[in-house]
């Protein structure tokens, strides 16, 4: 038995029965990490000796009987814009380069009390500004399935390790698609859930009111018992919600009859590449024979969707990346004159173009003159799009959607046109303005052997509706392989 083929649920099983143990398992991640790392960069920060340690202690509490949860044992990545006590936390920026917190985020804090063991930091866009982790100040994360091609991004480390084998699953944070985006062009199962569902604390800010953690998985099984780990009422969080029905793995029911499902007409017209199409509406076309109600409706605003979204992140990031200024921590210059000086010469050599770029829009949006013309209008336009989709499901259970309008581009591709990269969030970006749950997992490949992504959708707090039709299409689809399995065979 190869470990590595292995779900992080069927992991955990086998080290509770004593068929392999916690160590045997990172031990097994290492050697996948040692291989297939220096081509694949999924990691920032990674610690053997460390996870081997970690790995130790939480076999002896299995065996002892103090951890007895289904992800006990489990190899698990972190991306690196969560604080980590101890661990270095970057979020791949040359300004965070030397920043150890003291403290680890409640979502990863929460991971540990289930047992699964911590591998290490993954690459990401710095500051989760860009869709293809090109930006990142520690170099490209490349894709599994083809290294000349970007594993998607923000969080494309995360997503590139799981699909790579080099962790069972990880933890993503989505802004705008930065969870389901990478998940699709990965060919690995990727959640964003209700906002307000997981803590943002100790998630370092990129744009606050969209921003939330979720995992990237192998399989829904996994995503959704994930889910049940890191989900918490956190009063450190003012954002938190309580919330009575996080039981996600009841949903796990191989079963669809009844379920209304709308398709958006506007997702499928222009700009959608035709093989994504046709894959989507195959996957849909399963769920229909399983009993599904499927039917055709106009969602509107689709338009709008990207100006609001870009001009509401550009703002919240530039008021929250406003505390890296070389004072209190992280990367200072080493030449300036006078305290001014030294803020424009920190923020000028720690940023990267990206972020740059982000913070003069917001900063433009914000200023006088302009706050009612761009940011306020904005803002009108989001409640607009929410009512867009209140409107939606009050008809359905479930939206089902591409991820993105094609598989995975070439590395430099997008980061050569910034406006094309904009518009590769199309179809995710929506769910952060409005705060809903949404789904990817993988249903098919295109003649290039790259993986594309179904976005299943769900109303607020109704993530229940949406693995369940994740998962009874899984079942029917059958085993879909990792870009690791695809290299062994």
């Amino acid at each position: 038995m190869d470990l590595l083929d292995l779900t992080a649920v069927e992991l955990a099983a086998e080290i509770k029965a004593g068929r392999t143990s916690a160590v045997e398992a990172m031990d097994a991640v290492i050697a996948r990490i040692k291989k297939s790392e220096d081509e694949l960069n999924c990691y920032v920060t990674f610690d053997e000796e460390a996870a081997r340690a970690a790995a130790a202690k939480t076999q002896s509490d299995i065996e002892a009987g103090r951890l007895t949860g289904p992800l006990a044992g489990v190899p698990a990545a972190i991306k690196d814009n969560m604080c980590t006590k101890d661990v270095l936390t970057t979020c791949s920026s040359r300004i965070l380069n030397n920043f150890v917190p003291a403290f680890s985020a409640e979502a990863v804090l929460n991971l540990e009390k289930s047992g699964a063991v911590m591998t290490g930091k993954t690459n990401m866009d710095e500051f989760a500004m860009g869709s293809t982790t090109e930006t990142s100040a520690y170099g490209v994360t490349r894709n599994p399935w083809n290294t000349g091609h970007v594993p998607g991004g923000s969080s494309g480390g995360s997503a590139a390790a799981v699909a790579g084998r080099e962790c069972f699953f990880a933890l993503g944070s989505d802004t705008g698609g930065s969870i389901r985006q990478p998940a699709s062009y990965c060919g690995v199962v990727g959640m964003k859930p209700t906002y307000g569902t997981v803590s943002r604390y100790g998630l370092i800010a990129y744009g606050s009111s969209l921003d939330q953690i979720g995992p990237l998985c192998r399989d829904v099984t996994d995503c959704a018992t994930v889910m049940e780990a890191i989900a918490s009422h956190d009063k450190k969080d003012s954002t938190s919600m309580k919330r009575s029905d996080m039981d996600f793995t009841s949903a796990l029911v191989d079963d669809v009859k009844g379920m209304k499902i709308g398709i958006p007409s506007t997702y499928f017209g222009e700009g959608l590449d035709g093989q994504v199409r046709d894959a989507v509406m195959k996957a849909v076309g399963v769920l229909k024979d399983k009993g599904a109600e499927v039917e055709e409706f106009e969602l509107g605003l689709v338009d709008y969707a990207i100006p609001t979204y870009y001009t509401i992140a550009a703002a919240e990031a530039s008021s929250n990346l406003e505390r890296f200024d070389g004072v209190k921590y992280g990367y200072r210059a080493k030449d300036y004159e006078g305290l001014h000086n030294m803020y424009k010469k920190t923020r000028s050599e720690g940023f990267g173009a990206e972020v740059k770029r982000r913070i003069m829009l917001g900063s433009f949006v914000l200023s006088s003159g302009y706050y009612d013309a761009y940011y306020l209008k904005a803002l009108r336009v989001k409640s607009l799009i929410k009512k867009a989709f209140d409107e939606a499901f009050a008809k359905y259970d479930a939206i089902i959607g591409p991820v993105a309008p094609t598989t995975a581009p070439r590395l430099g591709e997008s980061l050569s046109d910034p406006i094309k990269m904009y518009l590769g969030d199309i179809y995710t970006i929506s769910l952060n303005l409005a705060g809903l749950p949404g789904i990817s997992v993988p249903c098919g490949t295109d003649s290039a052997g790259l993986p594309i992504g179904m976005q299943i959708i769900g109303d607020c707090f109704k993530e229940k509706n949406i693995i369940r039709a994740a998962y009874a299409y899984e079942r029917a689809r059958g085993k879909f392989p990792s870009a690791g399995e695809r290299e062994a065979d």
